[in-house]
This record gives structure tokens, sequence and C-alpha cells, in this order.
């Protein structure tokens, strides 16, 4: 037993353990977005019904002998295969500099021939350890139980899951990541080794029953209880199956989506959606008991409305509420669906085709969250509705009505029936609320962008605006003596525009010309141009083709590219590949080079990173600015940026601004090799708040390509703060400051 117990457990926890590092070495190469982690999911399912299938071939249909032959030479052939890739490129699972996309074309095909060529055929092996080895497990001891091994097989996947972002991700690097998994497969191949022998000395010649592939590891020990003599399952019940199984996977990738737009995509709020997934499972599968439909459909009911509030409150809500009531939703939703997949499963005899066709709903479900819903809907549809279905799955099941049932019982039924169809009817409003105001609308790998149309009773109010999820990216006023004033983030007494504005003092000051060479690091509905003047130029990077678009005028909405008096060019592609390429081939150094990529509220990790910094400083002027903005809800940024211009040895400012007409609330971090810089007449004078900060200690994280968590960064309610981090201190005053001109 101890043989099969190491090797399953090993397998799982290799199995869930590898998804997030994964996800983590694409994120960087496809703009940080969600979409990268739905995508990686789509191939992960893929491969795991490929490697239930094989489970199910081999054991129904091979001896042991040959069974355990094969199953160890797929095993020699997949290390082979990572010590091949270390020998080459120097980590085996790390993909080569040849991956990187080129442009936006497929995505998601690409990707996943990334995932297939670097770690496709080691997961697949993993994904045929559950079922087969439990199969072996049952010829070789058939007077013992099997299904303590899928208890074995779900603590280590839950314990990969858990323990990545919390264990994990902060203190260890990508590289060691990789190396100490590879190692583990070592183990787990050596494990497997031992288990064919026993299989070999022990089985007798003659085959055994079908293997039963199960998804996630799920436990069904319970599964026996279904009656031996049942007739074969019809195809409206095998339609059911697939039905409910992926209506589940939706839920769970639209709740990832939903949750990583709004904050960061990484293992953090990746693992989650997932952990409880994989929970509702072994809950459903142990026992029909553990499913009771009352009180889960009340659950849901609850939840629905909770959600509902969230997505009214929008970023607002703190995040542990966000990520509470979108768990519960999730857990609750996900439950009714795998408790009603269960009470309709076969007898035993036809367990490896019930697995099979539940692995594709869980495939049936990637694909459409990442192929077909992105070219059916211009927004996030698949969210509300994989809850409506969730909740008709509930009034289905309610409407059975039981042998036995007085008047009260029956009143209580179909008023819990009547709530289920009221939220279920209610849920695509939460997409549709807005949908008035909307005059454009679009959604693709990068996520959903809307134009609305605001305040058309107040002329001088009236305006289009762009949003990106649910955080506004800038707007542009209508009436033509208003069109371009600087708004939103983007005032003259912001932090760019203060940096844009010294800087010109400077210049003025040196007897130096004062247009300025400008970089913008994401482009939004080009905001930012509107503090440009003659004889400046801009290069806007942006990696979202459709906001390219929007800003060039397409639809007439927004105009400031145009308008502006500066000269612009726009590189489409990730900003730090195109400033990498840049670099290589020699560019005009920035005076000003500013940082505005979030999308809705989410941070790509990787353009904050230590290597990021670097990059960016090697594209500013001797006198240069490095403009940061670190405006979020959820996420303390100060103490990064502040570890960065220590590292670099660079003085730090924070400009923080109040909401007060055309001005949005936002916060800049100012970054410049001369600390003088932020004492001229521009910072004296303006209405913004700005501190000199410094650092009293080292730092207590530092963000890398190799390790970063977002979980470092997570900050109580305090927005418009500055850091709470005791190690953070204004710093003093230079001794000599630079005249005015």
């Amino acid at each position: 037993m101890v043989r099969y117990a190491l090797a399953i457990f090993t397998s799982a926890f290799l199995l869930f353990g590898v998804q997030p590092l994964a996800g983590r070495y694409a994120l960087p190469w496809y703009g940080g977005t969600p979409a990268v982690w739905t995508a990686c999911m789509l191939f992960f399912q893929a491969v795991l019904l490929a490697g239930y299938a094989y489970a199910h071939a081999v054991a129904s249909r091979l001896r042991p002998r040959a069974q355990a032959f094969l199953h160890l030479g797929l095993l020699v052939v997949a290390l082979g295969a990572l010590v091949a890739r270390a020998s080459w490129t120097g980590s085996p699972l790390a993909p080569g500099d040849g991956w990187r996309p080129v442009d936006d074309h497929l995505p998601v095909l690409r990707l996943m021939r990334m995932l297939a060529a670097t770690l496709g055929l080691p997961f697949f092996v993993l994904s045929t350890t559950g079922p087969l080895l439990q199969s072996w497990f049952a010829r070789a001891r058939p007077e013992r139980s099997p299904y303590v091994l899928y208890a074995l097989s779900n603590a280590g996947s839950l314990l990969a899951l858990l323990g990545y972002p919390f264990l994990v991700e902060p203190w260890v690097g990508r590289s060691a990541q990789a190396w100490g998994w590879a190692a583990g497969f070592v183990l787990f191949v050596l494990c497997v080794l031992a288990c064919a022998r026993d299989l070999l000395r022990r089985a007798p010649a003659a085959n055994a029953p079908d293997a039963a592939p199960n998804p996630l590891g799920a436990s069904a020990g319970a599964l026996s209880e279904a009656p031996e003599e049942a007739p074969r399952p019809g195809v409206g019940r095998t339609l059911t199956w697939l039905a409910l199984s992926t209506c589940a996977s939706v839920l769970l990738l639209a709740t990832t989506n939903k949750l990583s737009q709004d904050v960061a995509a990484g293992p953090f709020l990746w693992v989650m959606p997932l952990a409880v997934y994989l929970v509702t499972f072994i809950l459903a599968f142990s026992r029909e008991s553990l499913y009771a439909r009352t009180p889960y459909s009340v659950a849901l009911i609850a939840s629905v409305v909770l959600v509902t509030y969230a997505h009214k409150e929008g970023p607002a809500l703190g995040l542990g509420w966000q990520v509470l009531f979108h768990a519960s939703a999730l857990f609750t939703g996900a439950m009714v669906c795998h408790g009603e997949l269960y009470r309709r499963r076969p007898a035993p005899r036809y367990l490896s085709a019930f697995y099979l066709w539940v692995s594709v709903g869980g495939v049936l479900g990637g694909v459409f969250v990442n192929l077909v819903a992105p070219a059916l809907f211009n927004t996030y549809w698949e969210h509300p509705l994989a809850l409506a279905a969730c909740c008709a799955v509930a009034f289905a099941g309610l409407m059975r009505r039981p042998k036995e049932e007085t008047v009260v019982v029956r009143t209580q039924r179909l008023l819990r029936g009547a709530m289920l169809v009221g939220v279920a009817m209610h849920l695509p409003l939460l997409v549709a609320s807005d949908q008035a105001r909307v005059r454009f609308a679009a959604r693709n790998f990068f996520g959903v962008v809307r134009v609305l149309e605001l305040s058309p009773e107040d002329p001088k109010q009236h305006q289009f605006a762009l949003r990106h999820g649910a955080i506004t990216h800038g707007w542009q006023y209508i009436r033509p003596e208003r069109r371009n004033l600087p708004s939103a983030y983007y005032t003259p007494d912001s932090g760019l525009g203060l940096a844009l504005t010294e800087q010109r003092r400077w210049r003025q000051a040196q007897g130096l010309p004062t247009g300025l060479h400008v970089g913008m690091l994401g482009l939004g509905v080009g905001n930012s141009a509107a503090l440009l003047v003659a004889g400046d130029d801009v290069r806007f990077y942006e990696i979202n083709p459709v906001i390219i678009d929007l800003a060039r005028g397409k639809g007439g909405f927004f105009s400031t590219l145009t308008d502006t008096p500066a000269r612009v060019e726009v590189v489409e592609g990730d900003a730090r590949i195109s400033l990498e390429r840049e670099l290589e081939h020699g560019s005009r150094k920035f005076d000003v080079l500013a940082l505005d990529v979030f999308s809705s509220d989410a941070i790509p990790v990787h353009l904050l990173t230590r290597e990021a910094v670097a990059l960016y400083l090697q594209h500013l002027a001797p006198h240069g600015v490095l403009a940061l903005h670190i405006s979020n809800q959820h996420l303390d940024l100060v103490p990064i940026s502040l570890a960065h211009a220590r590292a670099s040895g660079l003085a730090a400012a924070l400009v923080t601004v109040d909401s007060q007409g055309d001005t949005v609330s936002s916060s800049w971090m100012l970054l410049s090799p001369e600390p003088e810089f932020f004492w001229g007449a521009t910072f004296n004078g303006s209405r913004a708040h700005v501190r000199r900060l410094g650092l009293r200690g080292e730092p207590a994280y530092v963000w890398t390509d190799e390790r970063s968590s977002v979980l470092q960064a997570l900050r109580p309610r305090a927005q418009g703060r500055a850091a709470a981090d005791p190690n953070v201190m204004d710093a003093p005053a230079p001794v000599a400051r630079p005249s005015a001109p």
C-alpha cells in the first residue's frame, strides 16, 4: 500500500503544483492578462482527458505485464524529455525565447502549443497515474479496497494548490521551483517503478475489471453503492452528465476571470477557485448524503445575492469580501452541479464511460470560455449565465416531487423554486445594467473594452468614457471647447503633469530646448497627450489593438491623439518586449517615461519587477524621470516602488491628488536620479500632496522576474494613503536646491 500511496500522492501534488508555475512563465509574454490562466486551464483539462482515456484503454484492454512495460516505457520517454530540455535550455520547464509571441494572432492556440512543447508529455503521464495505479492496486491486492488512494490523491492536489501561493511563490524563484518539480518527477518515476514490480509479482495473468478514471482525483468510494444490474445509460443521461460537468467548468473559469481582472493575474487568485471546485468534487462524490437539495438551493440563492451586491459595489468593495462572495457562489453552484451529477451515476460497470464524459464536459467548459464566449459575447456574459444555469439545475432538482409530501413542505419547495427562478432571471442584469449607456463594446484576449456615454443631460459634463473591466481609463468631453481639457489621472497637478512641467522648467533653466521626449506604457484613450505641447514627441506602448483603434478615432469617440500638437507614435505589443527590442537596436532616451498599464484594476506584475525597472532606466535620459501610476484599490505598491528606487540609487516622491472637478484621485510614484528634482517650484506650488519618501532599512520584499507575489502587496482598506509600512519614511530635503529660472 505504501508504494502506491506515495506514487499517487506525489503525482497529484506534481500535477496541480506545476499548473500555477506554468502560468507564471506564460504571463509576461501575454501582457499579464487574466485570459492566460483560462487558456492554461483549457490545456490542462484537455491533457487530463487524454490521460483518463489512456488509463481506461490500458487497464481494460491489456494484461498486467503489458500495462507495466508500456507505462514504464512512457515514463522513461517523459523523463528523457525533461532531461533533454534541461540540457538544451538550462531549465526543465522554462520555455525558450523562441516562444515569445511576435503578434496577437491566435494567442490561445500559441500558448497551448508552448505548454505542449514544454510540459505536455510529463503532465500527460502524471494525469494517467491516479486511475491506472488504483487499477494496478486492485489487481495486485484484490482483498483490499483501493478507495483510500482517492483520498491521498485529493490530499496531494489540495496541498499543492493551497501551498503554492502562500508557501512557494513568495519565497522560491521560478527556476528553483522548476528544478524542484523535476526532482519530484524523478521520485514519482521511482515510485511507479516500485508499483510496476509489485503488479508483475502479484497480479494474475487474467484481465481485471475496467479501471475508473476519476476527474481531478475526486473521491468515488461510494460509487460502489450503485446497483450492479442496471441498463446501459442512454443518450439523454449521457448528455445530462455532459451538461452538468460543462456548467461547473464554465462557472470555475468565469469566476477566475472575474477575480483576476480586478486585482492581478497570478497564482494567488488562480488556485483559490480551483481548490473550491476540487472540494466540491470531493464532497459530492464521497457520499450522497453530503449533498442535500434544499440547503444548497437556499445557499445558492444567498450566494447569488452576495455576488449581485459585489458587482454593484465594484472595486470599492474590499478584496476579502469579493473573494468570499465569489467563492461562496462557486462552491454552491459547483456543488449543485456535482451533487446532481453524482445522483445520476451509472452502475459500476459503466463508470469508465461516466468519468470520461465528465472529463469531456470539463474540456467543453474550457473551450466555451476561451474560444466560443469571446466570439459570441462582447463582455463576460458567461459568469452570470453559468450562475443562472446552476440555479436552473437546482430548480430542476427541487421540482422532483418526493413520494410523500405535506402541503406545507410542498409550499416551501415551490417557494424556494420561485426564488431560484427570480434570481436566475435577475443575473443577466449584472451585465446588462450599463447597456443603455454603452456605445461600443469589444472583447478579445486582453479583456473587455467598452465606451460609455455619460451625463448627456449636462452639456458641460457630457462625455465618452473608456472602461476596461470595472475601471474607467479616461474620458473626453464632447463640447468642442472642453474636448481637449486634461482630465482623469492626467491633469497638470497629477504626478505625470508635475513631472512634465518640472522637466520643461529645468530645461529652460539650463538653456535647452523645452521640447520633451516622452514614453507612455499604456494608452487608454490618450488623455495624457493633452498634457503635451508643440515640440514634444511621445511614444505610446499598448498591447490591446482595440484600445489603439479607439484612441486613434475609431467610432468618433476620442480624438486626443489626433488633436495634440505633439508628435505621436504608437507601438503595438507588450511594452517590456518592445522596449527590449528597441534597446537592442538603439533608441532616443526619454525625458519622462510613464508606466500606466493596468487593465481594469489588475496589474501586470512583470512590468513592476526589478528587471523591468532596470530596463526602464536604460531608456531614461540623464536627467530623466520614471513615473509609476500606482493607484490601486487593493494593493500597496509604494514599498515595491521604493525598493526599486533604493536598489537603483534613485530619489522618490509620492504625488497624490484628490478627486475634484475634472480630476480623479490618483497616486503617482516619481523616481529620478536627481534628488533636487522634487524640490523645484513646480512641486512646491502644486495643489497635489507631494511626499519625498525613502526606506529606513532593507526592503521587506522586492519583486523580481523569478520571485513575486501580490500577497506581499495586499493592504488594509486605505486607498489614497501612503504606505502603511513602518519601513517607509519621509526623506530629508537636499542641502542645495536648484535656482528658479
